[in-house]
């Protein structure tokens, strides 16, 4: 990282907009290290990020600035796409390139494994399955991170749990051999999967299903929900922007939850009790945007006939008694006037994609709340 000094921070008189940056974040950094670097970039101590990536991995990272914080639990949640390098032969201690090697594969057996048997085993690892966590995780294990009590010299053993895997496309495999004579199979892949999912335990159980070890050797985030690496901004193109006398460009809040969420246009007068913590008629209900899917469970973002991201919300009770409930309020306390609803929304349906990664735009108003994101540090 460059010194603090180097990085600049926006003018006090610009506005901090609440959105979404999508960054790419650079080996050899932690996720810590691109969230402090935002917080200097934008202005703002309200950053987090969704997420983790290792210092050894690369990447989509989405991170959210003041009031767009709220929307990084959901980011979290949604499934992943990575390119990855698996390297066949060795077993480390951390399941990547960067522990040290626990045992390695009889050159006779490295021999005898074909592309075939490679490729079944992953078939074998794809869809749903039950995956034991890297020992090297950030899952606590009672009250202490599982790394640490590994790096304390503990032995841990996580158990297993259900993670989809959807996608474990192999796109080259190739014999190599190292400096001291020894080889190995490199797979290069790319994997699609569930929240929660560890690619380098991946590579470490195609290891063990072949018998003859495996590890990460690179991994590459390339989306993350519906953010991509098209998306993503360099944090040298960000510092320079800044540097130039603007601010962090970002998505703003309302197109980002339009963007991650399925759409519900609300009346005015649902707006307001939305907006004031009442209950709506659920989503199911015939005439909103989000009828065409079961809706039960599922959040969805509300607007306001003017365009205003009023709340996320979701449907509650059971059959006949089922209501739609905000479970994150954005525009809290606000009263919508049907009048103002007709003369303003269709100006504001026109603009608000654009309006919303500008500074200044309606829904960029800060908040005291903000979470950094990442307790568990997956690959």
């Amino acid at each position: 990282m460059n010194a603090r000094q180097d990085v600049p921070s926006p003018a006090p008189s610009l506005p901090r907009v609440a959105g979404l940056v999508v960054v790419d974040k650079p080996l050899g950094w932690t996720s810590h290290d691109v969230v402090a670097r935002m917080r200097r970039l934008a202005g703002t101590r309200k950053v987090g990020h969704a997420g983790t990536l290792d210092p050894a991995a690369s990447g989509v990272l989405v991170i959210g600035v003041e009031k767009a914080t709220k929307l990084l639990t959901w980011v979290t949640g949604t499934d992943k796409t990575y390119r990855a390098g698996i390297r066949l032969g060795a077993a480390t201690v951390t399941d990547d390139a960067e522990g040290d090697v626990t045992r390695t594969a009889p050159p006779e057996r490295l021999a005898g494994t074909t592309d075939e048997q490679v490729l079944a085993a992953v078939a074998q690892l794809t869809g749903e399955i039950q995956q034991v966590p890297s020992a090297v995780s950030a899952i606590k294990v009672d009250g202490k991170r599982s790394y640490a009590r590994v790096r304390g010299g503990e032995d841990v053993t996580l158990p297993a749990r259900p993670v989809t895997v959807s996608e474990f496309a192999v796109h080259g495999i190739r014999r190599v051999e190292a400096a001291d004579g020894q080889a190995f199979i490199d797979v290069d892949a790319t994997v699609t999967c569930s929240s929660g999912t560890y690619v380098r335990a991946l590579a470490r159980d195609l290891g063990e299903a072949l018998g003859v070890g495996g590890h990460l050797t690179a991994l590459r985030r390339t989306r993350v929900g519906t953010f991509t690496l098209d998306q993503a901004h360099t944090l040298e193109e960000l510092t320079e922007q800044v540097r130039s006398g603007a601010t962090v460009p970002t998505l703003g809040i309302a197109a980002a939850a339009r963007q991650l969420f399925p759409v519900r246009e609300l009346t005015a007068a649902e707006a307001t009790d939305l907006s004031h913590g009442r209950r709506i008629g659920p989503h199911g209900t015939a005439g909103n945007d989000a009828a065409a899917e079961p809706a039960r469970g599922r959040t969805v973002a509300c607007f306001a006939p003017d365009g205003t991201l009023v709340a996320l919300a979701e449907d509650r009770g059971g059959a006949g008694q089922r209501y739609a409930t905000s479970v994150l309020g954005i525009a809290a306390g606000v009263t919508f006037s049907p009048a103002a609803a007709e003369a303003g929304g269709a100006q504001s349906r026109a603009s608000r994609d654009a309006a919303a990664t500008q500074p200044g735009s309606a829904d960029a108003a800060p908040t005291d709340t903000y979470t950094t994101h990442g307790e568990r540090a997956h690959d």
